[in-house]
């Protein structure tokens, strides 16, 4: 456990000297890769979104591919097409790029709905069904997308079966003021043809793709005793509770949150969960699934069911 520890905190470094002053989205977007899931990170144009996602593929050593979506995208612009090649008479099937290890969907909610369903069956089960063949994605499969807040102009709101395969949705804010003034003091002059800022600097590649498979298998064995599911299992029956929620955790969700919590003790070196461990990746979990009442911030709804439940 302890070599696994250290390699990560190396990895943890290497983004956090990417994304200044974001510790906490860093660890948590780990901790998605790491418990297999998927993860959405809502915010504002230019604070780090695409530099997170590029970062954390090249340090994991991941095949990386980016998809802008937009309001013409089709989903065979995700998956692929057959192409008739007329010197063989037949037609030939292109992979799409969802066909990768690491897929960014830059701005998801900007591509209409038919298009946003493309990604589904790819994110659920693994694989894609194009034109009447179903085939395998590469392993790992992760998906991090984007997205600009609803009130933006030409977005198209995900819809909850949408929102369900992302294990997390994250936000990164703006950086704080010692942050930003590093940021301003490592940039410089980008040459012309560059085509990212400069001011990021490209982490090096930690790890094998293997190291991440078997790191993988061993979050899933990471021990849950009886007091974590109690815990666990309040916070699912809390949220439940029509007069205070209109919307609760579904049995996925629970797993779900199961799973984070299991991958965030694995990144603190542990092989075993606590209930802080729920605690800490709750808001990340549950902040898309529960819906409250009235409306309000997803924020406020997670305290009000943490409040329902008091952590052991």
């Amino acid at each position: 456990m302890s070599s696994a520890k250290d390699a990560l905190q190396q990895v943890e470094h290497a983004l956090n000297e990417v994304l200044l002053g974001k510790p906490e989205p860093v660890r948590l977007a780990l901790a998605c890769l790491l418990a297999n899931g998927h993860l959405l990170i809502e915010d504002v144009p230019g604070v780090g979104k695409t530099t997170l996602a590029h970062a954390l593929a090249r340090a994991m050593n991941l095949e990386y591919q980016r998809v802008q979506f937009t309001s013409d995208l089709l989903p065979g612009d995700v998956l692929g097409v057959s192409i008739f090649e007329q010197a063989s008479g037949q037609f030939r099937f292109h992979p799409g790029p969802i066909f990768t290890q690491v897929l960014l969907a830059d701005e998801i909610n900007r591509a209409p709905p038919k298009t946003q369903s493309a990604l589904l069956e790819a994110m659920e089960e693994r694989q894609a069904s194009v034109e009447g063949a179903t085939r395998e994605l590469p392993v790992p499969f992760f998906v991090i997308a984007t997205q600009n807040p609803e009130e933006q102009v030409g977005t198209h709101p995900l819809p909850e079966s949408q929102l369900d395969r992302f294990l997390m949705r994250i936000q990164l804010g703006y950086p704080d003021a010692g942050a930003e003034r590093a940021l301003l003091e490592r940039s410089g002059p980008a040459p012309a043809a560059a085509p990212v800022a400069e001011s990021h600097p490209t982490p090096p590649r930690l790890v094998a793709p293997h190291q991440l498979r078997e790191w993988q298998d061993r979050v899933a064995e990471v021990h849950a005793g009886a007091e974590v599911l109690d815990y666990l299992q309040g916070l699912i029956s809390a949220s439940r509770d029509r007069a205070r929620f209109a919307h609760g955790l579904s049995p996925r969700a629970g797993l779900g949150l199961l799973r984070a919590a299991r991958a965030y003790a694995f990144l603190e070196g542990r092989d075993y969960t606590t209930p802080d461990d729920i605690a800490h990746v709750l808001p990340a979990v549950a902040g898309h699934r529960v819906r409250a009442r009235e409306p309000e911030a997803p924020e406020r709804t997670v305290a009000r069911l943490m409040e329902c439940v008091p952590t052991p």
